[in-house]
């Protein structure tokens, strides 16, 4: 952010000028880039999660076991009740963004691609492929994310090519919890998610029960009842934000990467909650 001051002629002595607060900076991590091509990118000097014990996408945290999901199969039919979100013709459910159909598919540029439509406790199917060849950036190598209630983000990557800290890989809930396996398929194959999501429960401002997430990718377990911390900075700590939020909209993360997406559909669910402390 920039500050101007600005300076007016005038018979009468100015007032003395405030100087501009300083803004906090962003820290800046190092980056630790593995000489051995099957070595793990990551960082040591972020913050340490309370709940794992280990740095924020830190290299040294356990790699998911890799598992072979079998052949991806031929895209089903969504449920009877489930609200399509993007069936191969059109973005009517998302809000404007120069993302573009092709041959069927939603292929991702830029920005967050948003839905107009909020939801909360919900499943949620989706199917994606990274490009191939993959990127030379190994950053970018499928580099996308689907965030849920505005909050967090289900991280989308090419995890069969590249190794990155594992709470940044394919299934990760990013900057927080990696994937129980390594699910990927091959970049230029169709890959699966299928996320259960519980919404968080607040009693006005303070958080009661916190999100969970179950998920599959292509199929395999990959998280169970899992606890949501907050939000998903990059080399940030999670936490929940001021404003309490049970709902939000479905978003796809684009970050150039061409990562080609179809039969995306979803269903809100009502699921019971324990009444609230007196």
């Amino acid at each position: 952010m920039l500050f101007a001051i600005l300076a007016c002629s005038s018979s009468q002595a100015a007032p003395p000028q405030k100087s501009p607060q300083k803004q906090p900076r962003t820290p800046k991590f190092h980056l630790i880039v593995p000489e051995d091509p099957s070595g793990v990118y990551g960082y040591k000097d972020t913050p340490i999660q309370p709940w794992s014990g280990y740095h924020v996408h830190d290299p040294d945290r356990p790699l998911p076991k890799r598992v072979d999901p079998g052949p991806a199969l031929a895209p089903a039919a969504p449920p009877a009740d489930a609200i399509i979100l993007f069936d191969g013709k059109d973005l009517e459910q998302w809000n404007p963004l120069p993302w573009t159909v092709e041959d069927g598919c939603l292929v991702a540029s830029k920005g967050l691609l948003t839905t107009k439509q909020e939801f909360g406790d919900c499943q949620l199917h989706l199917e994606w492929m990274a490009p191939d060849p993959p990127d030379p950036n190994w950053g970018n190598r499928g580099n996308n994310g689907v965030q849920l209630l505005g909050l967090f983000e289900i991280q989308i990557y090419d995890s069969y090519t590249t190794q990155i800290y594992p709470d940044g890989q394919a299934g990760a809930i990013y900057s927080q919890t990696p994937p129980l396996v390594n699910a990927c398929r091959k970049p230029g194959e169709w890959q699966t998610y299928d996320i259960v999501l519980v919404a968080p429960v607040f009693d006005g401002e303070r958080l009661l029960q916190p999100a969970r997430v179950t998920m599959f990718h292509n199929g395999l377990l990959v998280h169970l009842s899992q606890e949501v911390y907050g939000t998903s900075p990059h080399a940030g700590l999670a936490q929940y934000p001021a404003a309490p939020r049970t709902k939000g909209p479905v978003a796809l993360m684009g970050h150039g990467c061409p990562v080609r997406f179809r039969n995306i559909w979803i269903r809100p669910l009502d699921l019971a909650r324990p009444p609230k402390p007196l």
